[in-house]
């Protein structure tokens, strides 16, 4: 269950964080385009160069939801009713304090408990859909690329097997490495919350069921003596409640972060014929540095849509 008095203190703290970072990655961004890239999932698919049965040739650089944008708005469908209708009457304070034994109230706590370990068992579903979704990953690591001055970068692919040449890095090494340890310096609340609310040891434990809960305790069954990241016996369901609701915050955070970078290129582009360049760091054929417009077509008040400009529409756009 969530708990709002602890959604509220976490996200007190992370809020204004995800505030700062928004400003830090337009003044950081080596390209004017490349937050907007990050908005519209600008991928590379060389499986264009085996369609066959259209009547031009498209390129390999793209943007659009793909299949992880589409995985995404499904898994947020889910996460969404969990959020909603699940949060407690009471505080978390108050919850622990139904939860102090006394004779009388064994019952009572058996089915509290009861209940709780059920809750957690969603939760950790909500919990994988949350770090395991390749677009949640793929926008943050975009997102510390930028942070850092560096390029958009186009050929991102996360390792889905060995045999996966070529690929930028497992989930587990993209959200500690590329992500995580890049807020550190600069935003050291959000990279605690990240350090608080992801751990590979949980997240495996979950993936492949090997845990048990006893009362409130949450047993993991993948404790491992000779590898550091697998060092946990067990997990309190109260150092899961800080995990959870770390995550749940960073995940809306993320969606309030995309929400201003959508508006602010949307009044940019008013003012410039709803026209905003972009770059594109080509391999494919050659390696060169190419650049091309988004038009953006405002389809009601609250929502528009970006697509690749024709060449009349910025043949004087300079």
């Amino acid at each position: 269950m969530l708990f709002r008095d602890k959604l509220n203190e976490i996200g007190k703290k992370l809020s204004p964080e995800f505030d700062k970072l928004f400003d830090k990655i337009v003044e950081s961004q080596s390209h004017d385009g490349d937050l907007l890239l990050v908005l519209e999932n600008g991928l590379y698919n060389p499986d264009v160069h085996n369609w066959n049965n259209l009547d031009k040739k498209f390129s390999p650089y793209m943007i659009g939801p793909s299949h992880e944008g589409h995985s995404s708005n499904t898994h947020y469908k889910f996460i969404h009713i969990y959020r909603t209708n699940t949060i407690a009457d009471i505080t978390h304070s108050e919850y622990l304090k139904e939860l102090e034994y006394t004779p009388e109230k064994r019952e009572q706590i058996d089915q509290m408990q009861e209940i709780e370990g059920q809750s957690i068992q969603i939760e950790m579903l909500i919990y994988l859909k949350i770090w395991e979704a390749d677009s949640f990953i793929k926008r943050f690591y975009q997102i510390c690329r930028l942070l850092h001055g560096e390029p958009y970068d186009w050929h991102f692919k996360i390792t889905e097997s060995n045999r996966d040449s070529g690929a930028t890095g497992n989930r587990q090494t993209l959200i500690r490495k590329k992500i995580r340890d890049r807020f550190q310096n600069d935003f050291p609340i959000i990279y605690k919350a990240f350090k608080t609310a992801y751990l590979t040891q949980v997240r495996n434990s979950i993936a492949h069921s090997k845990y048990s809960t006893i009362e409130r305790n949450i047993h993991l069954n993948n404790y491992v003596k000779k590898d550091p990241a697998s060092q946990l016996h067990e997990l309190k369901f109260d150092e899961w409640i800080e995990m959870f609701h770390n995550t749940m915050i960073i995940y809306n955070e993320q969606i309030g972060l995309f929400k201003k970078i959508r508006k602010m290129y949307s009044e940019i582009a008013k003012h410039h014929n709803n026209l905003i360049q972009v770059r594109i760091n080509r391999k494919d054929p050659e390696e060169k540095t190419e650049y091309c417009f988004l038009k953006y077509q405002q389809l009601t008040p609250e929502f528009g849509r970006w697509s690749w400009a024709k060449e009349d529409n910025f043949k004087n756009e300079k």
